[in-house]
């Protein structure tokens, strides 16, 4: 007999997410483990926000979006909290950027997001905070905005245990294995015998597949972000200032003020390759004056004292699409990989690997995501991490 029908590995965004959503269909025949304690700031789930957008570079992306802004609204519903703060949001790119905006235009106009074109003269009209040259352009889409990141993974937590779910913390985690068509896990020395297995650990994904026999080319870096008291903070309320991104080499994405008194700021992919075992949590000088340095190129009004800077970790694939299929050689195992840029989606994520463990398929394209596309067979392969 089956100690739980479905059973989640790793309780940060996405398998808080899957918990909830099984145990809204399961009730309390649900297990979540955790590694360490609930909410803890050891992976990539955790801080005030996160951006959340349907900008995007494939239509397939925006649909996926289009569906994680529904999710969101679900949960809001069923929770009664506020999870999502609508900001507005601007790409911008210089002239010749690595990135680039055509594919950003292409795939929203294919899926029907409206948007609108800037040059620098009207961004900077719009939002005089900005310092731009005139090759800049940017695309605005007014939907675009926050996501309240931890207050969405207590949520998602809350609700599951009210559903019946059972939440472990701080649990050690040993074999992992298929027997006669379901899984046995083995959590703090005790097997459980669960009919699918969600694998959502972040980071340490690689670990729990490296027990199923199974190699998948994942990168594990270390990214940091800084929040600094702007000298006018008004200026950089949420309801006066957007969601952006940089869309160039090196790339930086930045918040309005929320959560913290100060403005938050990132380098998107330092690449600083790491071990989640072993990983650092001392801020980087340097990661901190690059941020202040694109910060008083373009944000003048944003670059004072530093009130916080701290790390998390992405998990990348090679290509950065999101890794979201039944573990290779699996009947009953499943997992996802979110390559440093899922937690907008981390509800929909939850909800389509509890389709695909109850009933084998999801309603959404996911084609791309799958475990046995080329670029996941190769033993080395060529990285590309810019989307």
């Amino acid at each position: 007999m089956t100690d739980y029908r479905v059973a989640v590995l790793g309780l940060g965004g996405i398998g808080s997410a899957a918990g909830y959503w099984a145990s809204r269909r399961l009730g309390g025949d649900v297990l979540g483990v955790e590694q360490f304690e609930l909410g803890h700031v050891r992976g990539g789930s955790e801080d005030h926000s996160r951006i959340i957008r349907l900008s995007y570079h494939t239509p397939a992306y925006v649909e996926l979006a289009k569906a994680a802004y529904e999710a969101w609204e679900q949960i809001e519903v069923d929770s009664g909290e506020q999870l999502v703060l609508r900001t507005g949001g601007l790409d911008l790119a210089p002239a010749g950027a690595s990135i680039g905006l055509d594919d950003y235009r292409k795939s929203m106009t294919a899926a029907s997001v409206p948007f609108e074109e800037l040059d620098a003269a009207e961004v900077m009209r719009r939002w005089p905070q900005w310092r731009l040259s005139d090759d800049v352009t940017g695309l605005y889409q007014e939907r675009s905005g926050i996501v309240m990141a931890s207050t969405a993974n207590a949520t998602h937590r809350r609700l599951a245990r009210e559903n019946g779910a059972t939440l472990v913390e701080g649990a050690g985690v040993g074999a992992v294995r298929e027997v006669d068509g379901e899984v046995e896990i083995e959590v703090d020395g005790r097997i459980h015998r669960v009919g699918s297995l969600i694998v959502a650990a972040g980071a340490w994904t690689p670990n729990v597949l490296g027990r199923l026999g199974v190699d998948i080319p994942l990168e594990v870096t270390l990214e940091q972000v800084v929040y600094m008291e702007a000298a006018d903070p008004v200026s950089f309320h949420p309801s006066r200032f957007p969601i952006w991104i940089w869309m160039d080499e090196p790339s930086f994405y930045g918040f309005p003020i929320f959560g913290e008194p100060a403005v938050k700021i990132a380098w998107d992919r330092c690449e600083i390759v790491t071990d989640p075992e072993s990983r650092s949590f001392e801020p980087r000088d340097d990661v901190t004056e690059a941020v202040r340095g694109f910060a008083g190129r373009h944000l003048p009004q944003a670059v004072g004292p530093v009130r916080l800077a701290k790390t998390c970790l992405y998990t990348l694939t090679p290509d950065r699409d999101f890794l979201l299929d039944r573990v290779p050689g699996t009947d009953n195992i499943f997992t996802v990989v979110g390559a440093g840029h899922a937690f907008k989606f981390a509800s929909l994520l939850g909800r389509i690997l509890v389709d695909l463990a109850l009933d084998g398929d999801t309603s959404h394209d996911i084609s791309a995501l799958a475990a046995d596309r080329p670029i996941l067979q190769e033993q080395d392969p060529v990285r590309s991490y810019m989307v």
